[in-house]
């Protein structure tokens, strides 16, 4: 039975949503890694000496600061983004003269996944600016970018009000639209490849992976992301962060900016925590969405 469309995107937004919260509770220690080597290279010579500082500077709440506004990126990501991924498959279903029930290749699921995320970077960029520069706020206290004390979201929300205005919550936009939309082409293209190669090997569908299988079809996808367009993360952390002194130089100038005087290398600066996050994280994450999806598909049939 074919539900109707505005329940279908319900329990697309849910799914995402769950899928969001169980990403950001089990990568974040290591995302907090990745912001800070971003921001502040020259600051660390590597992850373990990183976890060390950050244990060091204010105990095992640091490694989880940012959680709040990162749990409401991620649900608010994922929310939109899986949404707007199902109703990118009717898009590219109509463009490729399919039936409104035929299933995708997974070419044409990777372009549904890189067409919803320009919906989802719009909801996403106001709350990783404020995770990023909590993330940071130990790194900018010291530079003395930021007063002591507007160490909580709120402080942070209020500053970039009052300082930068409403467009300042979107610093590093056009960054993540470009991150993000090849990036989860390769996302559920590399997804969908995966859980294609499960399939054809053990004689089944898609639909009757085992939770080992998602799980890893997840962690590959967003593996293969963060290989792609890690340098282009690189460069909106350092938009999000640094124009609080208000001196950014935009997209083009900032990566300019961190070739000529850092080098190359430098748009890799935490990569190593990124990938060694992406899988697992990534991999409950497609697990938790696909079983809440199939749950709630389920018990909506039954009525």
């Amino acid at each position: 039975m074919a539900l109707n469309p505005a329940l279908q995107a319900a329990i697309d937004l849910t799914a995402g949503a769950v899928g969001g919260t169980a990403c950001v509770l089990v990568g974040q220690p290591l995302d907090t890694a990745k912001v800070k080597m971003q921001t502040f290279p020259s600051l660390y010579r590597g992850l373990i000496d990183c976890g060390v500082k950050i244990y060091k500077q204010v105990g095992f709440r640091g490694f989880y600061k940012g959680t709040s506004p990162a749990l409401l990126a991620n649900i608010a990501e994922n929310s939109v983004l899986f949404m707007s991924y199902g109703f990118c498959q009717k898009i590219v279903r109509s463009i490729a003269g399919l039936d409104k029930d035929a299933p995708l290749s997974d070419l044409q699921n990777a372009t549904a996944g890189s067409f919803a995320s320009f919906f989802s970077a719009l909801v996403l960029c106001p709350t990783e600016l404020v995770k990023c520069r909590l993330q940071a706020m130990h790194e900018l206290q010291v530079l003395g970018k930021i007063l002591r004390g507007q160490n909580t979201v709120w402080a942070v929300v209020k500053s970039v009000a009052k300082q930068e205005g409403p467009l300042g919550f979107y610093q590093g936009l056009i960054s993540t639209i470009c991150r993000e939309m090849p990036g989860y082409f390769v996302f559920f293209g590399g997804y969908e490849l995966s859980k294609s190669f499960f399939a054809s090997s053990g004689g089944k569908s898609k639909d009757e992976l085992g939770p080992v299988e998602l799980m890893i079809s997840g962690g590959l996808g967003g593996s293969a992301l963060w290989l792609v367009v890690y340098p282009v993360d690189c460069i909106k952390s350092r938009i999000q962060v640094h124009s609080i002194t208000g001196k950014q130089s935009g997209f083009i100038g900032t990566c300019t900016s961190i070739v000529k005087n850092e080098g190359f290398k430098a748009l890799y600066s935490g990569l190593k925590p990124t990938l060694i996050r992406s899988f697992p994280a990534n991999g409950v994450l497609f697990l938790t969405y696909e079983y809440s999806r199939k749950f709630m598909m389920q018990q909506a049939e039954s009525y």
